[in-house]
């Protein structure tokens, strides 16, 4: 049987800075109401938000 690799795929662009952000309730639900929306996690909701400040 072939050896198989353990883990998550390599990727060309890993994430490997992680940022703690304190957010207020109002914040939160802002966030959560996109993130259902858009049918993304927090941390791409906060990502895509990002993103949106540099267009």
């Amino acid at each position: 049987m072939p050896d198989k690799k353990r883990g998550r795929p390599v990727t060309d662009n890993p994430k490997s800075v992680r940022v703690d952000v304190r957010l207020t309730e109002e914040e939160l639900q802002m966030l959560d109401q996109y993130c259902k929306k858009a049918g993304v996690s927090r941390p791409q909701g906060l990502r895509d938000g990002i993103k949106v400040l540099n267009k």
